[in-house]
């Protein structure tokens, strides 16, 4: 699997590359613990703390197209090489923005570090489906995206560590310690950067069965002319927008909506977990939440895990119709408060969610040769549908509450399964030879 076509085996590049998987999925996981803080330090309301998803993900908007440009110029490497030292800056970032002590200090910073991400995810994503065997290029992106889930699980705890830590008199102190852990990053991201200096990353290609590459009769110059490619943008865009919804607000929904705490769980390790509302009810406190949302990444990791292996076995747009199909039946049990019901399909979204992004790439980019830098720059700037709808998902908690507000992720997740659905004959509709995708996953 590791193999490529001249005979060399790739397994160490394959590692280091998905070490900057675990990298994003980290930073990633620390602006989903990061809302609330802001809400209560700064009084705003939810779809007002929602400009942190928005600063986040306009990052990767704003620098998907000329990261997809440096890799096409300067290689995976020179793409990788970029995008670390920017993610290191925004780190570092983060001390001023502490002294400075502005909202726009920190989006500032978070729009920063995203926009290294960026880069990292432009020239990552795609890099991983060519290193070795195009047969299971869905099965290398997935098992690569497992590394992401592992820095989205120590993400909320480092994140929840920080932002929420207390005094001995119970005041907050989020306010003062939130930037060590974007140091400490900045820190890993330089040493990262001298490793990849010195490693070997050979410049490899997705096989052009499109004929980008040349000029042969009925070849498609423009990657623009395949519709497989044009919809997995769509579908990158809502399904996004629907993760970055479910992800930011996870502590909004564990805080407000579970039914009420029995006392006697409030004791031992745990007791930090609770704390009682105005009302005199036990619930979950911020940092115990912000520790469940790490339960909810090992969710996620589970999925991608057991999904690399399906990706294996299965078509890779059957698992993802299936597994988009299932959220939406999940999302919908959310929106109807069923209790502890609806709290367990919250974890569970986070599982059928986990292969979509890295599948969705996949079949995006596949077979356009050359070209899938180029096309991975426009399916990374979909991910600005994680700036846009969450402020909506925002919006309809301030009006209802955070239940109703999972009717947006719902309808995300409904799109991404007709695109799942639809995708073998979008597939074929510029004359691509008939896909075996069993046998290709």
């Amino acid at each position: 699997m590791f193999v490529t076509a001249d005979g060399k085996n790739v397994f160490f590049t394959f590692a280091l590359v998905s070490s900057l998987f675990f990298l994003w999925g980290f930073c990633n996981g620390m602006i989903d613990v990061m809302d609330k803080h802001f809400q209560e330090e700064l009084h705003l309301s939810l779809s007002q703390s929602a400009w942190v998803q928005f600063a986040h993900y306009l990052g990767y908007f704003l620098m998907a197209l000329p990261a997809g440009w440096i890799a096409m110029k300067l290689g995976y490497k020179g793409g990788i090489m970029a995008g670390l030292g920017m993610v290191a800056m925004g780190g570092f970032w983060f001390i001023a923005a502490t002294h400075i002590a502005a909202f726009w200090a920190f989006l500032l910073g978070v729009c920063i570090i995203a926009a290294g991400l960026t880069f990292l995810e432009t020239v990552a994503n795609p890099y991983t489906t060519v290193l070795g065997d195009p047969h299971y290029a869905a099965t290398r992106i997935n098992l690569a995206q497992s590394c992401n889930g592992i820095g989205w699980i120590f993400g909320p705890i480092a994140g929840g560590m920080f932002f929420y830590s207390k005094n001995a008199a119970g005041e907050s102190t989020g306010s003062q310690t939130l930037y060590i852990p974007y140091v400490a990053v900045a820190i890993v991201v330089l040493v990262l950067a001298v490793i990849f200096y010195f490693a070997y990353i050979p410049d490899l290609m997705v096989e052009d069965d499109y004929h980008l590459d040349d000029s042969s009769p009925g070849s498609s110059p423009s990657i623009w002319a395949h519709p497989h490619f044009v919809m997995a943008i769509a579908a990158q865009f809502f399904y996004v927008a629907a993760q970055a919804g479910i992800f930011s607000f996870f502590i909004n929904y564990m805080t407000s909506q579970t039914p009420p705490i029995p006392g006697s769980w409030a004791s031992g390790v745990l007791t930090s977990w609770f704390e009682p509302n105005k009302e005199g009810v036990l619930v979950l406190s911020n940092s115990g939440a912000a520790d469940l949302a790490s339960l909810g990444f090992i969710c996620f990791l589970l999925g991608r895990v057991s999904g690399a292996a399906l990706l294996r076995k299965y078509a890779a747009h059957r698992v993802l119709g299936l597994y988009a199909v299932i959220n939406v039946v999940l999302a919908l049990l959310v929106v109807c408060k069923l209790g502890w019901l609806s709290v367990v399909c919250v974890f569970l979204s986070y599982f059928f969610m986990s292969i979509m992004f890295p599948t969705i790439f996949a079949l995006g980019i596949f077979g356009l040769g050359a070209r899938a830098k180029q096309a991975s720059a426009f399916i990374v700037m979909a991910i600005m549908g994680g700036a846009i709808l969450p402020k909506l998902m925002g919006y309809v908690a301030d009006t209802y509450d955070m239940s109703r507000s999972f009717i947006v992720p719902m309808a995300c997740f409904a799109f991404v399964a007709f695109y799942a659905l639809a995708w073998p004959k979008l597939a074929r509709s510029e004359g691509m030879r008939s896909l075996d995708m069993t046998h290709r996953h």
